[in-house]
């Protein structure tokens, strides 16, 4: 079956149900259809004069800014000549005056199904405006690349909220964009008007590699599906002087530290097999960020059954095996993060001070899921109400 995203499926809707009315749109390079064309241009060829402006979230319109922190000005769109308001700048909320131009906001961006991934935190902010300013929101949806079934982690605690947990969600949430504005709009108070374009032919089994789709890049350190399916894990590096792997062609997939002894690591864990993967052996060198220049010892993951592999699991064993064989020369990376200045980065990634505390003291991680347990039943409890697939 073809799946189409539902950018085609709007631009299959009769041309007069949302004739005359002002388009807006948040979108970033990834915002594509099959054929490659850009959401921008479909749109304002379908509906001509129509869309009046564009929103960009995190990493800029075209999604060039390396890291976090790195803000993006407003600009001009060099090919239709309407204005584009960055989300990730001097304000991440719309302003009265960015939405003023529009009564309809679309939402075209993906989501890599972690919850830290700063763009569904962008959309909430969007959902919120929406209701206060009387602006109708249609999310264009798109598929989960790490597939709609496993959820994984902790609930974020209220002490922890922030930019890259703005809401109770666990680190991998199994939800696509459309699923979790749903959640948002519906569980959290915002109630804005909302609809969902949604996907045709995704199932929640699926992963992005089953989809038939092509890979856009949604940031510039996510350079593949296998990419994204490592990160509601490997993300945690953030939080720490152990390089993730920006700086080299596999971020996320390699990480490590000039101070890690790899074969030590193996030993600690047992084995170089991990459920649904195996940790490899490897030395690299970043060209910018954590480690610039130094070469780095370490382990790239290779995912070889994404249907049982665990990434916030198999990370968080991996800094537990680090906090117990290198506490002299491991570190917790200093605030700020995401506009969090005094709260340290890992607690927010985390979403749960307790974690690194357990982590520390040699709780077993298997353990320490299993306390998660009624939490995240009441999560998936839920989450059922704002399920679109089967």
């Amino acid at each position: 079956m073809i799946i189409k995203t539902g950018l085609e499926n709007f631009l299959a809707i009769p041309r007069d149900r949302y004739k005359g009315f002002r388009l807006g749109l948040l979108c970033n390079p990834s915002s594509v259809d099959r054929h490659f064309m850009h959401a921008r241009i479909l749109i304002d060829k379908r509906y001509p004069g129509q869309l009046k402006a564009i929103y960009s979230p995190q990493h800029g319109f075209y999604a060039e800014k390396q890291d976090n922190m790195i803000e993006s000005p407003d600009m001009t769109d060099p090919c239709l000549g309407i204005p584009v308001y960055s989300l990730y700048g001097v304000t991440r909320r719309p302003t009265k005056e960015m939405l003023d131009p529009i009564d309809i906001l679309l939402i075209d961006l993906p989501d890599v199904g972690t919850r830290v991934y700063t763009f569904s935190a962008t959309v909430s902010f969007c959902l919120e405006a929406a209701k206060k300013y009387n602006k109708k929101v249609l999310v264009l949806d798109r598929p989960n690349p790490i597939g709609g079934n496993l959820v994984e982690g902790n609930l974020v605690e209220p002490d922890c909220l922030s930019f890259v947990g703005r809401f109770p969600v666990p680190m991998r949430h199994g939800l696509t964009m459309g699923e979790l504005a749903l959640l948002y709009n519906e569980n959290f108070g915002i109630g804005c008007d909302l609809e969902i374009i949604t996907l045709t032919g995704w199932r929640r089994h699926m992963f992005f590699r089953d989809t038939g789709l092509a890979w856009i890049a949604p940031s510039p350190n996510l350079p593949t599906p296998e990419s994204a399916m490592v990160y509601p894990g490997q993300v945690i590096w953030e939080g720490t002087n152990i390089s993730e792997g920006r700086g080299t062609t596999q971020p996320f997939e390699l990480f490590g530290a000039p101070y890690i002894d790899p074969p030590k690591i193996l030993k600690y864990l047992g084995s170089r097999e991990i459920p649904g993967g195996c940790l490899r052996e490897a030395v690299f060198e970043p060209t910018a960020n954590k480690w610039q220049g130094a070469l780095c010892k370490g382990f790239q993951i290779h995912v070889t059954n994404p249907a049982i592999f665990r990434p916030f699991q198999t990370s968080l064993k991996l800094l537990q095996a680090i906090l117990r064989l290198n506490k002299d020369e491991f570190g917790w990376k200093p605030p700020p993060y995401e506009y969090e200045f005094e709260k340290r980065p890992i607690d927010l990634i985390l979403g749960d001070k307790k974690i690194c505390n357990a982590l520390e003291s040699g709780s077993d991680v298997e353990d320490l899921e299993k306390s998660w347990d009624d939490s995240l039943s009441n999560f998936l409890s839920i989450r059922e109400k704002s399920l679109l697939y089967s």
